[in-house]
């Protein structure tokens, strides 16, 4: 029995990359729109017993809220539900909310877990995504079965015939990351045959404001790569690039999953020191467009990785050789 796969309106040109990885074509749907702003979305094909998989990425973009399209995900698998699915799956390659994952002040919401009942409310039963913020906070907040794909081999791929006589080192730009730099930095040594060092910068939050500038660990004079889950503002990444540049070293390149870019990101992200940042189309980097940075960054095509853990999935595979080493 095969299965079907939907992306929402959103999301077509992801879904469509996905598609073809899976080896199978997008099923129809609908989506309407109505005056007063609501809107109502359905499958267009009979989906009854059927093992069904539903891409869409929950960032802000220029016509629809994250909020907004979260709405249409949940009543698109709702209405699947209702269709008799036997089993849907939310495939979000950009899961929002998922860094409210914790009361950092008193009364203060745990938006992740919010999320996930909304999610487990319409009738999910699986969730995939990629590089989530926190991944026990992401596991332990929903009850159904969750799914974390990791970019790092997307990243290592592309660099790895460029590192080669480079003398490097992995940084993570603060202490929360380092488990995910580890990560990357063994993953990289493997592939270049030989020890690469991990570094990480201090960083502290109070009140909203930011501090902490040392960098732990030897840089000077070698080529930095910042290993991150995602860009948003740019200033956690900036406040990194000052610090490699204050500390001599030969230039930096960043490598994160998710680009969001928002705010003044194009702006504080333009220092030259910075010579690369690598990103994955989980998020398409249109607040870029028309800026000097968006020169300078690279976007890697995370679909293949969605379409291969897809089928996986649907076949009973192993979705633990796509992320291990």
């Amino acid at each position: 029995m095969s299965f079907q796969l939907f992306a929402l309106n959103d999301s077509q040109d992801f879904g469509a990359r996905v598609a073809r990885a899976a080896g199978v074509p997008l099923s129809p749907h609908e989506e309407n729109d109505f005056e007063d702003g609501e809107h109502e979305a359905r499958p267009l094909e009979s989906v009854r017993n059927g093992e069904v998989f539903v891409i869409q990425s929950l960032y802000a973009g220029n016509e629809h809220s994250i909020n907004d399209k979260l709405c249409r995900l949940l009543f698109f698998i709702g209405a699947l539900k209702d269709a008799s699915a036997r089993r849907v799956t939310a495939v979000l390659p950009y899961l929002g909310y998922a860094r409210k994952d914790q009361k950092s002040e008193s009364r203060g919401p745990v938006t992740t877990r919010y999320m996930a009942s909304l999610l487990e409310a319409v009738g999910t039963d699986h969730i995939v995504t990629i590089d989530v913020h926190n991944i026990p906070a992401y596991q332990n907040a929903f009850r159904l079965p969750t799914e974390n794909l990791e970019a790092r081999h997307l990243f290592i791929d592309y660099l790895a015939p460029r590192l080669q006589g480079e003398e490097i080192v992995v940084m993570s730009p603060d202490i929360g990351g380092v488990k995910r730099a580890e990560r990357f930095q063994k993953t990289l040594s493997k592939r270049l045959q030989r020890d690469i060092p991990l570094a990480f910068k201090e960083k502290y939050r109070k009140e909203g404001a930011v501090s902490g500038d040392a960098i732990i660990g030897d840089v000077k004079g070698k080529l930095v790569i910042i290993e991150d889950d995602m860009i948003s503002t740019g200033t956690t990444l900036s406040r990194s690039v000052r610090a490699c540049a204050a500390a001599g070293v030969k230039g930096v390149i960043a490598a994160a999953t998710h680009g969001l870019f928002s705010s003044k990101a194009p702006e504080v992200l333009a220092d030259d020191i910075l010579q690369e940042i690598i990103v994955t189309n989980t998020v398409p980097p249109f607040r870029l467009e028309g800026t000097s940075v968006m020169q300078k960054t690279t976007v890697l095509d995370a679909a293949p990785l969605f379409g291969e853990a897809i089928r996986r999935m649907h076949g009973g595979g192993s979705l633990t050789n796509l992320v291990q080493d």
